[in-house]
C-alpha cells in the first residue's frame, strides 16, 4: 500500500482553493514524490505528482519571484495555515 503523508495544508485566500502538499512513497518502490492537491469549489481536484528535482526547481523559481514581493505585502486577513 502506498504511504501518503500530509506535509502542509492551507487555503488560497484569493481563489478559495484548498491546497495540500503530500509526500507519496509508492509500495512498488521508486522515487518518493511530492503530491500537490488543489481542491476547487467542493468536488474538483487538480493533482500533480512531482519528483524531487522538479520540485526543487519549482520551489526555487517560486521563492525567487515571491520573496521580494512578499516582503512588501501584508498577509491576507483570512490566511490559514495548518
Amino acid at each position: 500500500m502506498d504511504q501518503i503523508t500530509s506535509l502542509l495544508k492551507f487555503r488560497n485566500p484569493y481563489g478559495n482553493q484548498e491546497i495540500e502538499l503530500q509526500q507519496v512513497v509508492y509500495a512498488a518502490g521508486g522515487t518518493p514524490m511530492m503530491r500537490l492537491r488543489i481542491r476547487e469549489r467542493g468536488a474538483r481536484f487538480t493533482i500533480f505528482d512531482v519528483d524531487p528535482i522538479t520540485a526543487q526547481h519549482w520551489a526555487e523559481a517560486m521563492l525567487a519571484w515571491a520573496k521580494p514581493l512578499a516582503e512588501q505585502a501584508a498577509p491576507p486577513a483570512n490566511e490559514v495555515t495548518e
